[in-house]
């Protein structure tokens, strides 16, 4: 296995860092496992449902193409940092990282007002691209106990969850919506500026069942 991941990961850098190349590469290794194990070395949460049957290189391609397109309509929402995933088909998808401090009050689940404006802008980004399947996370630090923190971290993804279905972003996109507490730290919870960073609010966009069969049929732009 790890002989198999360093051949992919060194494979990744010789064919360059954009979703394009990725989605060629991963598409061609294709398959639920291989998706999921790079997810796991990224850091990631796993998202999407396995299709059931490996996606081929050109099906990937056209999906990592389209996945640029997205990940460049989200970089323009104020205050959302945006990273490259990779779903649990080994596709190429989108991970929206809001800071808690963002949109909450410490210790609340109640959007603040000024997050609604970076939320209007993403809330556009998501009914732009309805083919994009949508899975919400909330993360708090390690403050206190999990009987605070884990109803706190789903919470905070409801109300995310609640507040873009108001801005006319479809239920039938969000597929998933849960907290991890403090079980999924992305910095060190000994600093306050680790803590900050942390406390968060993950939107992952990745390909629903009807982008693949678009990508599969040639008709994905």
């Amino acid at each position: 296995m790890k002989t198999m991941i360093l051949a992919l990961c060194g494979g990744m850098v010789m064919m360059g860092c954009n979703n394009l190349a990725k989605g060629t590469t991963i598409g061609a290794a294709g398959g639920a496992l291989l998706g999921a194990v790079v997810g796991k070395i990224a850091g990631n949460t796993a998202v999407g449902a396995a299709v059931g049957t490996a996606v081929g290189a050109g099906t990937g391609a056209l999906i990592g193409k389209h996945m640029d397109k997205v990940k460049a309509q989200a970089e323009a929402v104020q205050n959302a940092q945006v990273e490259q995933i990779t779903d649990a088909n080994g596709l190429q998808g989108v991970k929206v990282t809001f800071d808690s401090g963002i949109l909450f009050a410490t210790n609340s689940s109640t959007l603040n007002a000024a997050s609604k404006a970076s939320l209007s802008q993403f809330a556009n980004v998501l009914k732009n691209n309805s083919d994009c399947d949508i899975a919400i996370f909330g993360h708090t630090d390690n403050t206190g106990s999990d009987a605070i923190n884990n109803p706190l971290s789903v919470k905070r993804a409801q109300a995310v969850e609640t507040y873009l279905k108001g801005q006319g972003v479809s239920s039938v996109q969000i597929k998933q919506v849960d907290g991890q507490g403090s079980t999924n730290p992305v910095a060190d919870n000994s600093t306050a500026a680790g803590r900050q960073q942390n406390r968060r609010v993950e939107v992952y966009m990745y390909a629903s069942q009807a982008m693949i069969n678009a990508a599969e049929a040639g008709t994905l732009q």
